[in-house]
């Protein structure tokens, strides 16, 4: 593909996952009620992603770190997404990983996968000696309500004008997110969102269908840019 460059974001939980981990994670060990409650109220814009996980930490009243360890490593990743990873590689398609879920499991899940050394962006979240949770976000932005780890800003901060983007996500921390790229792969809470605000994207199954569409889109002799993204991206840059 002469003289263009592409960059990939692609959402973590549930979308390189098979299925969510954070909320699994909280599901499992969490106050069940209380879990439902504030996931629920994530999802209904009551709460923004910040104050929603740190209420999932109040909700775990003490966690055995062995047993979190054990839980996370019965987790997989999507077996597409790693051909998905060497198609990257071959084709110099640069690609990070932006997730609203934690470094904790991220890193253990990647390892277990054989897919140390990916870039990534996220929170962290720590196990303290008695037992307790509690996260930190190290790229948290209070313009950004659906994502503790501002999305938005890793995308504009890791790519240009010139650049070709793509996003590839599934939920409610992908909404804002995918609007600032050019080309959206999206299911589940994501599809839905883009359909229902008239947003284009292509829908897919995994990433033998996401790796299908890129080379179809490598190979097009006039490639355009989402003219809303290029919109959104200027007023980004205009406000730093």
């Amino acid at each position: 593909m002469n003289k263009r460059t592409i960059k990939v974001f692609v959402d973590f939980d549930g979308t390189i996952t098979t299925e969510d981990v954070g909320e699994a994670i909280f599901r499992k060990f969490g106050q069940k009620e209380k879990v439902n409650r504030i996931i629920k109220d994530l999802l209904s814009d009551r709460i923004s992603s910040r104050q929603c996980w740190d209420e999932l930490c109040e909700s775990v009243s003490v966690i055995d770190k062995y047993e979190l360890d054990k839980f996370i490593d019965l987790l997989e990743v999507d077996p597409t997404f790693i051909g998905f990873v060497k198609f990257c590689n071959e084709n110099d398609l640069e690609f990070v990983v932006l997730s609203d879920g934690f470094n904790y499991y991220i890193d253990r899940v990647f390892n277990k996968a054989g897919l140390s050394g990916i870039k990534y962006y996220s929170n962290r979240l720590f196990v303290d000696e008695d037992g307790k949770l509690s996260a930190d976000y190290p790229h948290y932005d209070a313009d950004s309500s659906t994502s503790a780890n501002c999305k938005r800003n890793h995308i504009i901060n890791h790519s240009s004008d010139d650049d070709y983007t793509i996003y590839i996500g599934d939920g409610n921390s992908d909404k804002d997110a995918a609007q600032y790229c050019d080309f959206i792969f999206a299911k589940d809470g994501l599809a839905r969102f883009c359909s229902m605000e008239r947003i284009s994207f292509y829908p897919f199954n995994n990433f033998s269908d996401v790796k299908d569409k890129i080379t179809e889109l490598m190979n097009k002799k006039n490639l355009r840019k989402r003219h809303q993204a290029q919109l959104k991206r200027k007023s980004a840059y205009l406000a730093e």
